[in-house]
């Protein structure tokens, strides 16, 4: 059986990243069961942890089922899924975004000076659209919650009373995060929408590769 890629799977806590790694709470996440054998029967188990670049110190417990040949790592409720660092960072670059006049002035004022504007703006976009439509989806799922709301970062902090907001809804949100994009979920990322060709050559030679900050 071919081996599938690994599945993230949320770890409850109410932990910030910084108490997660110093408590190495990643020694207490544990999956009773494995998901793809609910009812036992195949050989799952613990398949150590494995680190991430941000927080420093920051490690992920994974776990293995032989038979499928698939590896669940458990994310704690504070980590952003496929983006480096915390979901509430993420979440206060969309809030940033939000109070400005345009996603460029935004990029604008969080760019370290060493780095283009072009390249904040595709970094902001990279988180702005995702969260974005994690929102959208969540407000069109679960109507009798954000009727009449906006999916905004602040309208979600309005109506869950707290920040970061983003981190409230991995629990609002549970049953739904597999088919929610990154970083709030654990489905597939949105896919950008692809631009119009322009009529002027394309300069010749690689693109410049993407910066993280």
């Amino acid at each position: 059986m071919r081996a599938t890629g690994p599945v993230q799977i949320r770890h409850q806590t109410i932990l910030t990243s910084k108490e997660y790694v110093t408590r190495k709470a990643w020694r207490e996440a544990t999956l009773v069961r494995c998901p793809a054998h609910p009812r036992g029967g195949c050989h799952f188990h613990r398949n150590g942890t494995y680190p991430r670049v941000s927080p420093v110190g920051m490690r992920i417990a994974r776990f293995r089922c032989t038979e499928s040949h698939t590896t669940y790592s458990l994310l704690p409720d504070c980590l952003a899924s496929r983006f480096s660092g915390d979901l509430a960072a993420v979440e206060d670059v969309v809030a940033i975004v939000e109070a400005s006049k345009s996603v460029e002035a935004a990029a604008d004022a969080l760019r370290p000076i060493e780095i283009s504007l072009s390249s904040a703006v595709r970094w902001v976009r990279r988180r702005l659209i995702p969260v974005r439509a994690a929102l959208l989806a969540i407000v069109t799922l679960m109507p009798q919650m954000f009727a009449g709301c906006s999916p905004t970062v602040w309208e979600a902090r309005k109506v869950l009373g707290t920040t970061p907001a983003l981190v409230a809804l991995r629990e609002v949100a549970a049953a739904r995060l597999g088919a929610l994009p990154p970083p709030l979920g654990f489905g597939p990322r949105v896919k950008p929408r692809r631009r119009r060709r322009e009529h002027r050559q394309h300069k010749t030679g690689p693109d410049e590769p993407a910066r993280e900050w």
